[in-house]
């Protein structure tokens, strides 16, 4: 496991907007009062993937020694999400599944500004779900402090096995 300069274990929480504009966001983990609920949980680390935002995060951190960095866009965003002991992911269904197939624990921040939001439905069933924890911006500190990342539930592998069965039999190929 790789340590900070001050040999503590890191710790990192790595977050996610995408490809959107999703400044509250970003804001929202920019605040003094997440910083320091994160550093308390004992993360070292803050990565923050802004997207199209126009937010610029500050890299201080305040009293907790949290160690802040952005960015815009990345090729793929996989090494950071393999990296993080903590991901906190806009609601979009690709980077909660990628996430959650890794294995990570996850908070997903819903962002209210969408129409028709559909993604808010599928965060919530999973978080009812315990696989995830979801929250808004403007409570994300509060899901921080009590957030026990030991009773979330591992999300299911998924079997393709049913689905190739079926399309074989459709294609006349036998039964293995």
């Amino acid at each position: 496991m790789e340590e900070t300069a001050d040999g503590r274990s890191k710790k990192t929480v790595f977050v996610t907007v995408g490809t959107t504009c999703f400044d509250a966001l970003v804001r929202g983990v920019d605040a003094f009062n997440v910083k320091e609920e994160l550093s308390r949980k004992g993360y070292t680390d803050l990565l923050i993937q802004m997207g199209r935002g126009s937010y610029i995060p500050s890299k201080t951190s305040g009293e907790g020694c949290l160690t802040v960095d952005y960015f815009t866009f990345s090729s793929s965003i996989s090494d950071y999400l393999k990296s993080a002991s903590l991901v906190i992911s806009h609601a979009g269904s690709g980077s909660i599944f990628e996430a959650l197939r890794l294995g990570k624990s996850l908070i997903v921040v819903v962002n209210e500004d969408l129409m028709d939001n559909h993604q808010s439905e599928l965060a919530e069933e999973l978080a009812e779900r315990k696989h995830l924890l979801c929250a808004r911006p403007q409570n994300l500190h509060e899901t921080i402090r009590t957030m026990d990342l030991e009773s979330l539930i591992s999300y299911p592998p998924a079997d393709a096995t049913p689905a190739a069965k079926c399309i074989n039999r459709f294609l006349g190929f036998p039964d293995d």
